[in-house]
């Protein structure tokens, strides 16, 4: 029996429940027994949910513990959930895969990838994160670009129209919550227990109830909402209750209506929330009034939205108060007002920008005079610069338009009123801002200002994607960038001194000596522009940039007191000269300077320009056809292994251990822009066709050679890769290229090399990407005829007798005199054992080469001569006495004054008769040291 429907009073009812709590029951069953026969569990109906439920039920857990790590900022439990939810997903394939994909699903995964991409590109949110929170903010980010590759089109197309999908859920959670209704219904249809006839019994319930609850008590209309709630949450109790009561017949009447009405009450709320569901304004609407609702409430003065992390006291300087007079010592007060916030923890720096601005306004507004202007204009470039605390950090782009309309306006103020005088030497007490007959006077310094721009450009250029639209738009402020500095120029060659001068000068070559003056190379060789404005504009442009860097680079030669300058003006030259194509203007400055014998004492910067020069000054020789100068220029760059690095290109991937992050910054500072680089394939097939050409006339000349020397290890290793090969396809890249067309030359077969080297692929690859492509090519035709003569001559001169010179410029393609002038210079080099016949024109061999097996025999008794004279020296060691048996006298037939002499500090000299070779303990000769 329930203790609510007891007539005992409540102290026997106490008294009873406690009787029962005492009285003794038998262990181990009482607890399952209390589990399955309670009250509650016979009359409540046990639910069968299907497994699609479940697995749903279980997405959309993990789903709002997402949205809620999310509200939180916290990245880390967003992580976990999510990698729960696809392992979740996962095991629920097989209903997706029926089903479709859930659309609670897919506005979760495109809600998550916003909220990532937005939290990423907050930077300021990024730096005040833990560390676990932004590691697990890049995780997760790359998590969610891979996973939703899979679900594109389905967050495409609710990315479209969000509105629609979501009432599309509202629409199906209703449907299925008013199905499980109708099967409720349906079931208690077929079955009527007297629980469910009580439950549809009465009909004037909505009365009857409003009555009842009325006549319960008056009170406030809160505590008949918490009356509601609390008499929700009993009402199952009751009912309960009442079916016990009703069966034990005891009970009154009226308390079993207000039961039953009450549930009725209770049925018509659940249908009323129902209802509710799909009378629901869409979401659009909602957002719409609860903005209008804030901004009410904001009006009211009753809310306001605080941003989170810790709250900064941020004084803002106020401006002047109302009457005062606004003269020049009130704005100066007022500028060092702002700028005493400067640097200071929580200063809002773009608040102090704004107040410079206005500060500049009123001080033009009351025509203080163009000294305060400029001092403010000073103040402002320098906080504009000061925004971003870190070094390594870019300027934006709004506050990198800003700093040069700043500077531009300084530039006009200076220009307009010769008047002013500004530079860093000039004190503080010493300033003159008052409009007066004296000039004004600001301490500051424009130069500093200008070459801080040019730095933050090239921050600016280094940390945006070269192969972006937006690089591009950035590179277009190199014009304006480059009319500051021609500006500060012409200024500074009035008024300021030498040194700032020669700086200047230096910032102008900086964005000079890496262009290549199309319009002065198409002057050189003749041609004219092919409208009649091309000519005209041609004819309006000032001089070519060969003659400004001629102007800039002598004056700094002649008057920089500090070798860094000059050594940057001199390299810059050079690298102008063999962008230029005037190669021995390049050469002869390179060695005139003696930079390389003390460039490894520069700074870092300086090494980079250098190897630049020199990597430049090598593809220059080899367009002029200098192809040794060329392999010499290159071969330190190439050699090592790392151009890319060398050249301030990108860093490579190295241990941790030789670099930690603060060098990688650091060496991330030094790299050049994507548009002043160096084409890496270019720089390499120039480096491997030049060794080509030197290299295959060598090895065939020294083929028997034992003491033979590589030229070049990178070419060899080439080959050595080629070799390994074990089948052998058509060339593809560049390397395969030019190891194709070297196996050819080695043959003599210089019509396949030279459809290896100059091709199609290559032409787009290599060759198109030099001025006069046609030139060089021309140029590459005839060097590898004539190396690949050299080669045949030695490779086949011992097959011949004679050969007719005739029949070599035939299967050459060369003129009669070319080939006569190559094979001459191999005879004077004693490289070719042979005489000409000018007469018969042919080219008659002596036959003083030896065979192979003399060649072979030649070296094995050099090896064995080495193998002798190193056993002697170990032998010399244990025993203390070296060339024993060499040491004989005249009667043992061994003449010492004829032989090699080593003296013990172990050089050989020459003794009386010849180079003898005798022992530590010389007897006949004194040792000469």
């Amino acid at each position: 029996m329930s203790r609510f429907f007891a007539t005992g009073s409540d102290s026997e009812s106490e008294e009873s429940s406690s009787a029962d709590e005492i009285t003794p029951k038998a262990p181990g069953t009482t607890f399952k027994q209390s589990l399955l026969l309670s009250d509650d569990e016979e009359d409540t109906k046990r639910v069968v949910r299907s497994a699609k439920d479940k697995r749903f039920e279980e997405l959309t857990n993990l789903i709002k513990t997402i949205r809620n790590a999310m509200k939180i900022r916290d990245m880390a439990k967003c992580l976990e959930e999510f990698e729960q939810l696809c392992r979740a997903f996962l095991k629920s394939k097989t209903i997706v895969d029926k089903e479709g994909v859930p659309p609670f699903y897919i506005r979760l995964l495109a809600d998550l990838e916003d909220y990532l991409n937005q939290l990423w590109e907050d930077k300021e949110g990024k730096k005040k994160m833990n560390k676990n929170n932004a590691k697990a903010l890049s995780t997760l980010r790359q998590k969610i670009r891979k996973y939703n590759r899979d679900y594109e089109t389905e967050i495409a197309a609710y990315k479209e129209n969000p509105q629609e999908s979501a009432d599309e859920e509202e629409e199906k959670e209703a449907e299925e919550s008013g199905s499980s209704s109708d099967s409720e219904g349906e079931a208690g249809d077929d079955g009527v227990s007297a629980k469910s006839f009580l439950k549809k019994k009465p009909e004037a319930a909505p009365d009857a109830s409003k009555f009842l609850k009325s006549a319960k008590g008056s009170g406030d209309e809160s505590s008949s909402s918490d009356d509601d709630d609390d008499d929700e949450d009993w009402g199952s109790d009751s009912v309960d209750s009442g079916s016990e009561s009703s069966d034990e017949g005891e009970g009154k009447s009226s308390s079993l209506a207000v039961v039953f009405l009450k549930k009725t009450q209770e049925t018509e709320k659940t249908s009323e929330k129902r209802l509710g569901k799909k009378k629901k304004p869409k979401k659009k609407e909602r957002l719409e009034e609860e903005a209008e609702e804030e901004g009410g409430e904001e009006v009211e003065g009753g809310w306001e939205k605080v941003k989170g992390g810790a709250p900064m006291v941020k004084e803002k300087p106020k401006m002047f108060a109302k009457g005062t007079e606004i003269n020049v010592p009130v704005v100066v007060k007022k500028l060092n007002e702002i700028l005493q916030a400067r640097g200071k923890k929580g200063t809002d720096r773009a608040a102090q920008i704004e107040l410079l601005h206005a500060l500049a306004n009123i001080a033009a507004e009351n025509n203080l005079g163009h000294g305060v202007a400029v001092k403010i204009k000073f103040n402002i470039i320098a906080s504009l610069y000061d925004y971003n605390p870190n070094l390594a950090a870019f300027m934006k782009p709004d506050m990198w338009k800003k700093c040069l309309e700043c500077i531009d306006e300084l530039l006009d103020i200076l220009f307009e009123h010769s008047n002013i005088f500004i530079g860093e030497n000039i004190a503080e007490d010493s300033e003159n801002l008052v409009t007066s007959d004296q000039p004004f006077r600001v301490r500051g310094c424009i130069l500093t200002l200008v070459e801080r721009m040019d730095e933050e450009f090239t921050k600016i250029m280094q940390n945006t994607d070269p192969h972006s639209q937006e690089y591009v738009d950035n590179l277009k402020d190199e014009g304006h960038v480059c009319g500051i500095i021609d500006r500060l120029l012409n200024y500074m060659e009035n008024k300021g001194s030498t040194e700032e001068i020669c700086r200047i000068y230096l910032r102008r070559i900086m964005h000079t000596y890496y262009k290549f003056d199309y319009k002065a190379h198409r002057r050189s060789l003749g041609l004219q522009g092919e409208s009649k404005s091309e000519q005209d504009q041609e004819e309006s442009e000032g001089e070519d940039s060969a003659v400004i860097m001629d102007r800039l680079c002598k004056f700094i030669y002649a008057k920089d007191r500090t070798d860094r300058i000059r050594t940057c003006a001199i390299l810059c030259h050079i690298y102008h000269h063999a962008l230029h194509s005037r190669w021995y203007q390049a050469r002869d400055l390179m060695l005139m300077s003696h930079l390389q014998d003390n460039i490894q004492h520069a700074d870092p910067p300086v090494q980079i320009l250098y190897n630049r020069t020199m990597v430049q000054l090598g593809i220059c020789a080899f367009r002029q056809g200098m192809i040794k100068d060329a392999h010499n220029a290159l071969l330190d760059i190439q050699s090592s292994g790392r151009a890319k690095e060398l050249l301030g290109q990108g860093l490579l991937m190295r241990n941790m251990q030789e670099r930690n992050a603060e060098q990688e910054k650091i060496e991330k500072r030094r790299q050049v822009p994507f548009h002043m680089h160096i084409n890496l394939e270019l720089l390499e097939c120039v480096y491997l066709v030049s060794a080509m050409l030197l290299e295959i006339p060598y090895m065939a000349a020294h083929e028997f050679d034992a003491r033979r020397r590589m030229i070049s290890k990178q070419f060899h290793h080439q080959l050595r890769v080629g070799e390994r090969q074990p089948l052998l396809g058509p060339p593809e890249s560049m390397r395969e290229h030019v190891v194709a067309a070297s196996k050819a030359m080695k043959m003599g077969d210089w019509r396949t090399c030279h459809s290896f080297i100059i091709n199609e692929k290559m032409n787009s690859k290599v060759w198109d990407l030099f001025p006069e492509t046609q030139r060089v090519r021309e140029m590459l035709v005839r060097k590898i005829q004539e190396e690949s003569l050299r080669t045949y001559l030695f490779t086949y001169s011992s097959v011949y007798d004679s050969i007719s010179m005739g029949t070599l410029s035939e299967m050459f393609e060369l003129e009669i005199a070319t080939v006569h002038s190559i094979i001459s210079k191999m005879i004077i080099n004693e490289e070719l054992m042979a005489s000409l016949d000018q007469p018969t024109q042919t080219v008659v061999m002596h036959r003083t080469e030896p065979t192979s097996l003399q060649n072979m025999a030649l070296q094995l008794a050099e090896k064995l001569g080495s193998l002798v004279e190193n056993n002697e020296r170990v032998f010399d060691l244990k025993q203390g006495v070296y060339g024993g048996y060499f040491n004989r006298d005249q009667k043992g037939g061994y003449q010492q004054n004829k032989s090699y002499n080593r003296d013990q500090k172990g050089g050989y000299q020459q003794n009386k008769g010849g180079y003898q070779r005798g022992g530590y303990r010389n007897q006949n000769h004194q040792n000469n040291y």
